[in-house]
C-alpha cells in the first residue's frame, strides 16, 4: 500500500508534456501577394512548393487563381529577410463553368475555402451562401501552367444544419486532408450539441454520387478554419474565433464555460483570438487538444490557411487584420522547444 502511494504522489507530481514553443517570422512578399484582395483560403505543400489559393471570389469578378513559391526560396527568405520571393501564378481554368451548375441547382457560390493536392490531383471545396444546402468538392489537373478543372465533377457536400434546422452562418468546409486512402472535409463549425462530425471519403472511388461517411469529431468551439496533416493519425488545425456581431454570435460559446470565455471575452467584452489544435484519430473518431496560442498581436488575424513544414507551421490571413489598411500576411511558426 505504501508503495501505491508513493507511486501516485510521484504521478502527479510529475510536470505535464510542455506544449511546443514557437517564434513568429513575419515573411514579407511581393506586392502582387500581398494584397489583400487575394483573399487567400487556403495552403497546402506539393511538389517542393507552398501553393496558396485565392478565395476566388467570381461574384466579385476576382481572378481565379493559386500562385505557388518554391519552399527553397522560402528556406532562403527565413535566413535572408531582404530577399524577394519569386512566384508563379496558376490560374484555375472552369470554376466559372462549375459555378453556372451550382446556381442551376440553387446554390450560391461564395468561393473556394480549402484545396489537397497529391501529385497532378487536387481537390477544393467550394463555400456557398448562408441559405444553400450544399458545399461542394471540386477535382482537377494541377499543370506547370494552370490547375483545369473537370467539369464533370461537382460533389455535393450537405451542410451539418442546427438542432431546429438553420444553417449555421457563414460556415464552410474550410479543411480538407489526404491520407493514403481517403479524403477527409471538416466543417468550419464543430459545437452542435449532439455529435460532431468529418466527411471521409475512399479516394479510388470517388464519384460524383459518393456519399461522405461521418467520422465523429470531439465538440469544438469557435472554428475550424484550416487543417493540416503532421504525420501518422495526426493534425494541426487552426481554432479561430471572430468577435463579431450578427450572424457571427452563433460562434460565441456560453458564458457559462468559464474556460471558453476565458479565451473570447475580456472587461470590454468579446475580443478575437486564433490558437492551433492538436486533432488525432483514434479508430473512427477524432480527438483534440490545445498545442499553442498566437500572440496577442496576431490574434486578430483571421488565419485561414496552414501547411506544416520542417516541425513549424506556414500560415496566412485571408484579408481581415484588427485594423486597416487590410493586407495578406504570411507567418512561419518556427518552433523552438
Amino acid at each position: 500500500m505504501k508503495y501505491l502511494a508513493a507511486l501516485l504522489l510521484s504521478l502527479a507530481l510529475r510536470p505535464a508534456r510542455a506544449q511546443p514553443q514557437f517564434t513568429v517570422r513575419n515573411l514579407s512578399l511581393p506586392k502582387e501577394l500581398s494584397f489583400y484582395d487575394n483573399q487567400f483560403s487556403g495552403l497546402y505543400i506539393a511538389k517542393s512548393q507552398l501553393f496558396l489559393m485565392s478565395e476566388s471570389r467570381l461574384q466579385d469578378n476576382a481572378e481565379a487563381k493559386l500562385y505557388a513559391l518554391k519552399l527553397a526560396d522560402l528556406d532562403r527568405k527565413l535566413t535572408d529577410t531582404i530577399f524577394s520571393l519569386p512566384y508563379r501564378q496558376l490560374p484555375i481554368r472552369n470554376l466559372q463553368r462549375l459555378r453556372a451548375r451550382m446556381a442551376a441547382a440553387g446554390q450560391s457560390y461564395e468561393g473556394l475555402e480549402a484545396m489537397a493536392i497529391d501529385q497532378d490531383e487536387v481537390y477544393f471545396s467550394v463555400e456557398t451562401a448562408t441559405p444553400s444546402t450544399n458545399c461542394y468538392l471540386l477535382k482537377g489537373r494541377l499543370g506547370e501552367a494552370a490547375v483545369v478543372l473537370d467539369t464533370t465533377f461537382l460533389l455535393p457536400l450537405p451542410k451539418p444544419l442546427a438542432p431546429d434546422g438553420a444553417h449555421i452562418y457563414n460556415a464552410g468546409f474550410e479543411a480538407l486532408a489526404l491520407t493514403d486512402k481517403h479524403l477527409l472535409a471538416f466543417f468550419e463549425y464543430n459545437y452542435f450539441p449532439g455529435q460532431n462530425y468529418a466527411y471521409e471519403f475512399d479516394r479510388a472511388r470517388l464519384r460524383t454520387d459518393s456519399a461522405p461517411r461521418p467520422v465523429a469529431l470531439a465538440k469544438v468551439p469557435f472554428r475550424i478554419t484550416d487543417l493540416t496533416p503532421t504525420g501518422g493519425p495526426h493534425f494541426t488545425a487552426l481554432n479561430f474565433f471572430f468577435k463579431g456581431e450578427g450572424g457571427d454570435a452563433v460562434y460565441r460559446t456560453p458564458a457559462t464555460e468559464t474556460e471558453n470565455a476565458r479565451l473570447i471575452t475580456d472587461a470590454s467584452g468579446f475580443k478575437s483570438y486564433c490558437r492551433l489544435l492538436e486533432v488525432t484519430r483514434t479508430g473512427n473518431s477524432f480527438s483534440w487538444k490545445p498545442l499553442w496560442e498566437f500572440p496577442d498581436q496576431y490574434k486578430g488575424y483571421n488565419w485561414e490557411g496552414i501547411a506544416a513544414y520542417k516541425n513549424g507551421y506556414f500560415v496566412v490571413n485571408d484579408k481581415y487584420t484588427p485594423s486597416r489598411p487590410y493586407r495578406t500576411t504570411l507567418l512561419y511558426l518556427q518552433k523552438t522547444r
